[in-house]
C-alpha cells in the first residue's frame, strides 16, 4: 500500500507515519516542515505548502490512500487569536487536497476533523453532555477553526456523493503525548501543564488558564493513531468521534501531573486567558459499534509518558536540573 500522510511534520502525523511504516506501508510525508524532535521514517518526505493546488497534486501522485492531517492549528490561545488566517489556510488546504485526490484517482481519503465542530450551546457546563456525532447539527461550532472543520466534513461528503471519492472522517478529541509541541503558543493543555509543572519544581507556582474547572476528555497519541487507521479501514463514511470518555477538569489534570512529578505545587489561575468551552466529552457508542474498539489508555498512564518526555527535553536544554 502506497500512502500519503499530509501534516507528517506535525505531532500526530509523525506518529502516524511511524506506525504505517512499521506495518509495511510505503509512506510519503508532506508538510511545511520536518518533524521537530526526530527524523521522519517516511520513505519520501516532501516540504510543501499544501495551500497551493500544485503542491497538493505533487503530494498525492502515485498514492492509493491519503491520511489528511495537515492543518493550521494549535491550542486554545492560538485558535482563538486569528480566525481569518486559520479559516482561510485550512479551507485552502482541505479543498485542494480533496480536488487533487479526485484528479489523481486516490482510492480512499481520511480527513481528521475536530471536536470543535460541536455546538457551543451543548458545552456550557463543566458537567458536560457527551457529544454524539449527530449533535453537530444544527450547527453552532467554535468560530474559525471549528466552523472550517465542519465545512470540510461536508466537503468530504460532497466529494463522495458527486465524485465517488471514498472518504472517511475522524473527529479528534484533544490528543496528547510525547514528541508534541510543548511551548511557543501552539501547545495543547496537557503539554503546557507538563511543561509548567516541570519548570515550577517542588513548591512552585503553576499558572492555569481560566478557573481550571473547564472539563475535557484527552486521548493518548498511540490510541489516536490506531483509531485513525481503523477508521480508514472501516466501511463507515460518516463522522466518527475519536476520543476517550474519561472526562476531567484542567485543575484535576494539573494535580495528576504534579503527583507524577512528586511535587507540591500551587495553582495560580489567570481568568484573563482563553479557556474555551466549559465542558466537552466524547460519546463513543457509534465508534464501538462500528469498530468494536475505542481508545483505552487511562489519562494518568498517558501523562506519565508525556511528562517524562517533556521533563527530559527541558533537561537537555539546560532549563531544569
Amino acid at each position: 500500500m502506497r500512502v500519503l500522510v499530509s501534516g507528517a511534520g506535525g505531532f500526530i502525523g509523525h506518529h502516524l507515519v511511524k506506525h504505517l511504516v512499521a506495518v509495511g506501508c510505503w509512506v510519503r510525508g508532506a508538510d511545511l516542515k520536518s518533524p521537530e524532535y526526530e527524523p521522519s521514517p517516511a520513505h519520501e518526505f516532501m516540504l510543501l505548502d499544501l495551500r497551493s493546488p500544485d503542491s497538493c497534486l505533487a503530494a498525492v501522485q502515485g498514492v492509493e490512500h491519503v491520511y489528511h492531517l495537515a492543518a493550521d492549528m494549535g491550542g486554545i490561545g492560538y485558535i482563538t487569536a486569528g480566525h481569518a488566517d486559520i479559516a482561510r489556510n485550512n479551507a485552502l488546504i482541505n479543498a485542494h487536497m480533496l480536488e487533487a485526490s479526485r484528479i489523481t484517482g486516490v482510492k480512499r481519503f481520511l480527513f481528521t476533523s475536530s471536536a470543535c465542530v460541536y455546538p457551543i450551546r451543548l458545552q456550557s457546563s463543566p458537567v458536560n453532555i457527551p457529544l454524539v456525532e449527530a449533535a453537530a447539527w444544527p450547527a453552532e461550532p467554535e468560530e474559525g477553526y471549528g466552523l472550517e472543520k465542519l465545512f470540510a466534513e461536508k466537503l468530504c461528503q460532497y466529494y463522495r456523493e458527486d465524485h465517488r471519492l471514498s472518504t472517511r472522517i475522524a473527529r479528534l478529541h484533544n490528543v496528547y503525548g510525547p514528541l508534541g509541541t510543548y511551548e511557543g503558543g501552539k501547545e495543547k493543555a496537557p503539554a503546557a501543564i507538563c511543561r509548567k509543572v516541570a519548570l515550577a519544581g517542588d513548591g512552585g507556582d503553576v499558572e492555569v488558564w481560566g478557573d481550571g474547572e473547564q472539563t475535557r476528555s484527552f486521548m493518548y497519541v498511540a490510541d489516536c493513531v490506531e483509531g485513525i487507521v481503523r477508521i480508514m479501514q472501516s466501511d463507515f463514511t460518516g463522522p466518527l468521534n475519536l476520543g476517550t470518555e474519561e472526562s476531567l477538569s484542567i485543575n484535576e489534570m494539573t494535580d495528576i501531573v504534579a503527583a507524577i512529578a512528586g511535587y507540591r505545587i500551587s495553582k495560580k489561575h489567570d481568568v484573563s486567558k482563553p479557556q474555551g468551552v466549559r465542558g466537552r466529552n466524547s460519546e463513543n457508542s457509534l465508534l464501538r459499534r462500528i469498530l468494536g474498539w475505542e481508545p483505552h489508555t487511562p489519562i494518568r498512564e498517558g501523562l506519565v509518558h508525556t511528562f517524562r518526555w517533556i521533563r527530559d527535553e527541558l533537561r537537555r536544554a539546560g532549563r531544569i536540573s
